[in-house]
């Protein structure tokens, strides 16, 4: 049996108040709906750059998510439905851009009061803690997007079985660096906040560096895998990242820092 083509959805034009238009590619979390998304955004950014069209002046700002991307504009430089329309007519015909970013391995210690959720999260999916961190050392995670809070990422890859709910009541106070997981996706507090995803894991180094450039470590296209470390080793690691000895580059498979 052959196996089974999901068709591709056609775009929908949804408005965002009066000076931003939504080009929604789909509504779930996909590979192929975020490329989409990816290459609408790259064929808005090269529009603009070259000013080959007038319309797309009225642009102020791209922001692309999983599956959409909304468009900021300036409603008194351009007809609002004109625009849209456009906008339609290259969502229909951008193709795909999947962006290849770099590819990471980060340490990750998943012991103690560092994963306070771990053993929960084991429990109703009916594995052992050790099987859990198997499974998140063994997947390799893609960034989506980066969002919520500066440097935050939205990861995809999440095994199916690792699928458990936000929390019932978010904590006041997520501590920064936490791994977290919730849905179908991964992620990391780079500050600490309050937040309702679950806790089983945190990182010895930071995700966002105000003097750093960019500040941000991660960025959509990135593909993330853990190493998983100790905690004598993770306090090491974070006490040579209070002296300022820090060099993202060591935790790098391939691509560059900036």
């Amino acid at each position: 049996m052959s196996p089974k083509i999901e068709p591709v959805s056609q775009p929908r034009l949804l408005a965002v108040g009066d000076s931003a238009w939504t080009i929604e590619f789909g509504d779930r979390i996909d590979p192929l709906i975020n490329a989409r998304v990816m290459g609408l955004t790259g064929s808005l950014v090269t529009a603009r750059e070259t000013g080959d069209e007038p319309l797309l002046s009225a642009v102020v700002d791209v922001v692309p998510t999983f599956r959409s991307v909304t468009v900021h504009f300036d409603p008194l430089v351009a007809d609002p439905d004109q625009l849209g329309q456009r906008l339609l007519s290259l969502a229909q015909t951008s193709g795909l851009a999947a962006r290849h970013g770099r590819h990471w391995r980060l340490p990750v210690c998943f012991e103690g009061d560092l994963a306070p959720d771990l053993d929960r999260v084991a429990g109703a999916c009916g594995l052992g803690r050790d099987e859990v961190v198997a499974l998140m050392s063994s997947t390799a995670f893609r960034v989506y997007m980066i969002g919520f809070m500066p440097g935050f990422p939205y990861m995809g890859g999440l095994p199916a079985v690792l699928n458990v709910p936000r929390l019932a009541s978010p904590r006041k106070r997520v501590p920064a660096r936490a791994l977290a997981i919730a849905g179908e996706m991964c992620a990391v507090y780079p500050w600490e906040s309050p937040g309702g995803w679950n806790l089983i894991g945190r990182l010895p180094l930071p995700l966002f560096a105000a003097r750093a450039e960019p500040p941000a470590l991660l960025a959509a296209g990135d593909v993330v895998e853990w190493q998983v470390i100790d905690h004598a080793t993770y306090q090491e690691l974070e006490q040579a990242l209070g002296k300022g000895d820090f060099d993202a580059s060591r935790f790098l498979v391939s691509g560059e820092t900036s």
